[in-house]
């Protein structure tokens, strides 16, 4: 054993993150660049979303004397399938999915008028966040090609 201390770990990111050899545009990428901003957003408004879905089952029951067991199916069902459809957000075709759960909570108001208020408010969160999202998206692209494109340049 020796007396001298051992060094701490280092913490953080590498001192230097330039490469060490020879690297490709497409090969450079910056990092946490897998958080997708549409995807956070769009998730947030299904969970909230679902939230509402689900009490909008009790409502069923109580106002618009909906039969328990269609009750719970078409509220609860619309609520878990808003949190299954948040984390299949990772492929593109969850926010086809996303748009339809916007679909049906609008539909909902056929049975308590109400959730066409309900509904139509968060299909418009949900098009805020996908389509914000999407420019977000595109905005850093945009700037990360830029910004890769003035690194390989001598």
């Amino acid at each position: 054993m020796s007396d001298s201390p051992t060094p701490p770990e280092p913490m953080g990111p590498p001192e230097s993150s330039e490469p060490t050899g020879p690297v490709e545009p497409h090969e450079v990428v910056p990092r946490n660049t897998e958080r997708s901003p549409r995807r956070g957003m769009c998730a947030a408004v299904l969970a909230l979303e679902a939230v509402a879905l689900g009490l909008s089952t009790p409502v069923m029951i109580t106002i618009a004397e909906v039969s328990t067991g269609p009750a719970l199916a078409v509220g609860l069902g619309l609520a878990l399938a808003a949190l299954v459809v948040a984390g299949l957000l990772r492929a593109e075709w969850g926010y086809a999915l996303g748009w339809l759960i916007q679909v049906a909570a609008v539909a909902l108001g056929f049975v308590v008028p109400m959730m066409f208020v309900v509904g139509g408010i968060f299909a418009l969160l949900w098009g805020t966040a996908y389509f914000l999202g999407r420019k977000i998206e595109r905005e850093r692209a945009a700037a990360w090609a830029a910004w890769s494109a003035d690194r390989v340049q001598p």
